[in-house]
């Protein structure tokens, strides 16, 4: 089975510090970006356990709740990509979380 610390390692990490940012940026934009890079990764975790099948849109339970969207969504994809054994696409997934946690506003 493939190993997938490098992906939930950044996930957890910036999942936390969006648990612990301010309400004012988490309004200014911290939450719409971890939003976005959530419902990407839960996207990405349904193409490769339903494939072929069009996949859910994650719903926006408010800014309080995206470390916590993100952290399930992020070991979601982490399993999936697991079982996959699909080294590409965990890579791909570790850039992107990486990308998005050097860029966050908090």
């Amino acid at each position: 089975m493939l190993d997938t610390t490098s992906l939930t390692r950044p996930v957890d990490r910036l999942a936390d510090r969006l648990r612990a940012t301010p309400q004012s940026a988490l309004r200014r934009g911290a939450a719409a970006e971890g939003l976005a890079l959530a419902r990407e990764l839960a996207r990405r975790a349904q193409e490769l356990e339903f494939p072929g099948s069009a996949p859910y849109e994650l719903p926006d339970a408010g800014p309080f709740a995206v470390g916590d969207q993100l952290s399930v969504t992020g070991h979601d994809l982490a399993l999936a990509l697991a079982a996959a054994g699909d080294e590409a696409a965990l890579a791909d997934a570790v850039d992107l979380v990486t990308a998005v946690g050097a860029g966050a506003r908090a």
